[in-house]
């Protein structure tokens, strides 16, 4: 048994590189605060010590997402594995990968192939680490079946497929919901009156997890001198910046993917009709498997594939998900482009891969360029059919099949306004009012947002509040983490709650003194904002059982607030409350009292945890702060508790005070800079 075991160990790793690395000939530095600087001659070396820096910080991690993506994840985890498992093969991502394979670039092909033997080369070093066999060798092309299952649940077609098997056919699903948020920011000199141009990097992600950040600075002789962040398992940073530019995203929401209801023949079974012509389902089957008891037991699952895409039957009928992520498998590689960009003409030109499903994107550059686009690949619709909804799968008419050029997605380049920003709002409200793209000139099949929420209300505000935004202010405009008045979620109406009188509610009167005498800074240390917090996550069940548009009613918010008390009275023992005693930033051991809620522009929200205290797991996470000038590009940034996920690390909660106190650390793209802070420098083998 031990010799069986031995040869399918050996047979694992017995592959050979196409790119014949010399890991010898890659320096890995790591800072003071753990990040990695890794310099190559080729950017394809550059990716194969880039995994390598990846694997030693976050392994584990990186190998539950490939798993995922290659339908094994319920061989490690079981029954809550298997719906990735199940999604992967349902948009048939190892087909689709398979059959566009050769759309590739040969030099990302190169960097793809350096990333996986670096991380095979890893395994290889250390395979008690490795959680399932079957993933390794890696290859580019499991790699790209992770990126197709995050691109889909990304444009929000896992929900559509949720939808469908709880036979819950109800669209739109309410965005509103997504409390989470990201921002963006672009200043010009016009408004910084210095040679200076100014981009905030302040995407709102889960703290923890396949898509929480990781921070790293990559540099090649073949141009590539980057700075930024990206997830886990990537080869190329998802934002950031270089010498000469730098972006950023928010999660942006037109429609980007649809569900069809098939008109079935009467008489033939899996048999559907589309304008009187009969097309036969394609049946397929799925392969999963669930860990119990230590057996992996193989389950197969039935579903379909019509003209329409991928789809499944349930007690109305057979529905079809269409989504243009599952339509090419170039968006790493259009990121990769983006990384290498060294003027607006090559970033724009990479946007026009339209292989990014969505984002919303900010940017600055050097030569004093700002820009905004809600971006997207964005599918040309049949104008007279509710596209919120399900749409008739018995028509050709409503089979979309080409999109939009990115020149015709709203957008703002260098506006008189001297700013662009978004946080997940309208992007018909990105910039001054004289400068904003007109949601009359696009499709209203496009469903893009019109609403505003408190942070895309309290920027502007800050924005067009003074004419001079120097770094400092700028700097404050980020970290700002005050409700607006009104409010202004766009989820639900909470203002009733300020016009209550106290004296009418005597049983909760310190409560509603404390949040009406609030100046709506999310310090850590109100009171106000204390109990505004805990009455937030008291609303739940309440805001379950509003009508459509969702406003809290006085009555309702007495009986919440009564709520409050009586949490409070139970888990603190007061009936009042600092907001850092209720909610922390929590890693390991580390405890620390943390500032921001939901919606605020450094925003926070969490889940419950011990003693009736909340534990952040959304918001503030990779903040990069990037000044431009005509010579030189400033980076300094901040991570919400380290670079590594390893709790032996040094740098697994070093940042945690440095976040918790709105304070950055200072990158370099400078090597010589970069070497004065060096605390290790090695090759990866």
């Amino acid at each position: 048994m031990k010799k069986i075991v031995l040869l399918l160990m050996i047979s694992v790793f017995n592959f050979k590189s196409f790119c014949q690395i010399n890991p010898d000939q890659i320096e890995i530095v790591r800072d003071g605060y753990g990040v990695p600087h890794i310099y190559a001659a080729t950017d394809a070396a550059v990716a194969y010590g880039f995994a390598w820096a990846q694997a030693e910080d976050h392994f584990k991690l990186m190998q539950e997402a490939y798993l995922a993506g290659n339908g094994l994840l319920g061989k490690l985890l079981g029954r809550k594995g298997l719906g990735a498992d199940f999604l992967t093969q349902f948009i048939q991502s190892k087909k689709t990968v398979n059959e566009k394979l050769h759309t590739l670039g040969d030099d990302f092909n190169a960097v793809l192939q350096g990333f996986t033997d670096g991380l095979n080369a890893f395994a290889k070093k250390h395979p008690e680490e490795i959680l399932e066999k079957e993933l390794f060798p890696l290859t580019a092309q499991k790699l790209l079946r992770y990126t197709q299952l995050q691109l889909f649940i990304s444009n929000g077609a896992d929900k559509l497929v949720k939808g469908i098997v709880n036979n819950k056919l109800s669209w739109p699903y309410d965005i509103a919901e997504d409390t989470k948020g990201s921002n963006l920011l672009a200043i010009s000199r016009s408004r910084t009156h210095s040679n200076e141009t100014f981009l905030a990097i302040n995407t709102h992600q889960p703290l923890e997890g396949p898509t929480s950040w990781y921070e790293a600075h990559l540099v090649s002789e073949e141009g590539t001198n980057i700075i930024g962040a990206t997830f886990p398992g990537s080869p190329c940073l998802l934002t950031g910046a270089n010498e000469s530019l730098g972006w950023t995203h928010t999660v942006n929401y037109p429609d980007k993917a649809d569900v069809f209801a098939l008109e079935m023949h009467p008489d033939k079974k899996e048999v559907y009709l589309v304008d009187g012509i009969e097309h036969t389902l394609e049946k397929l089957k799925a392969k999963l498997h669930v860990k119990f008891l230590g057996l992996n037991i193989p389950i197969k699952k039935t579903f379909y594939k019509s003209i329409y895409g991928p789809t499944l039957k349930n007690k109305t009928g057979f529905y079809s998900v269409r989504t243009p992520s599952t339509t090419n498998i170039n968006a790493i590689e259009q990121w990769w482009r983006m990384n290498k960009a060294n003027s607006f003409t090559e970033f724009y030109t990479a946007l026009e891969m339209k292989a990014l499903p969505g984002y919303n994107i900010g940017y600055a550059d050097k030569n004093d360029t700002i820009f905004y686009i809600s971006n997207g690949k964005i599918p040309i619709r049949a104008k007279g059919y509710d596209w919120s909804d399900v749409v008739p799968g018995n028509t050709r008419k409503t089979l979309w099949d080409s999109y939009y050029d990115i020149k015709d997605l709203p957008q703002v380049i260098s506006p008189k306004s001297g700013f662009v920003y978004n946080a997940n709002h309208s992007p018909f409200k990105s910039s001054g009012a004289a400068d904003n793209p007109q949601s009359e000139n696009f499709a209203k099949e496009m469903q893009y947002e019109t609403y505003d929420n408190n942070r895309s209300t309290r920027l502007l505000k800050l924005l067009e509040e003074k004419e001079h935004i120097d770094y400092k202010r700028f700097k404050r405009i980020k970290y700002d983490h005050q409700l607006p008045t009104p409010l202004q979620y766009n989820y639900m109406d909470l203002n009733a709650l300020f016009e209550m009188e106290i004296s009418e509610y005597p049983a909760v009167s310190v409560l509603l003194s404390e949040i009406k005498n609030w100046d709506r800074i999310t310090n850590a240390t109100s009171y106000g904002a204390g109990a505004y917090a805990v009455l937030y996550y008291q609303l739940r069940p309440y805001y379950l059982k509003l009508g459509a548009d969702h406003i809290f009613t006085q009555a309702i918010l007495y009986q919440a607030l009564k709520d409050t008390k009586a949490y409070l009275k139970t888990h603190f023992n007061s009936d009042r409350i600092q907001l850092g005693d209720f909610q922390k930033l929590v890693r390991g051991d580390k405890s620390l009292a943390i500032f921001g809620l939901p919606d605020v522009v450094t925003a926070m929200k969490g889940v419950p945890d011990k003693e009736g205290r909340m534990k952040i797991t959304h918001g503030e996470s990779y903040i990069g702060l990037v000044r431009f000038t005509p010579t030189k590009t400033y980076y300094e940034s901040v991570i919400s508790f380290g670079n590594s996920r390893r709790p032996e690390s040094p740098h697994y909660t070093d940042q945690m005070e440095l976040y918790a106190k709105f304070k950055t650390k200072t990158m370099s793209f400078e090597r010589a800079a970069v070497l004065k802070t060096a605390k290790k420098i090695y090759a990866p083998k």
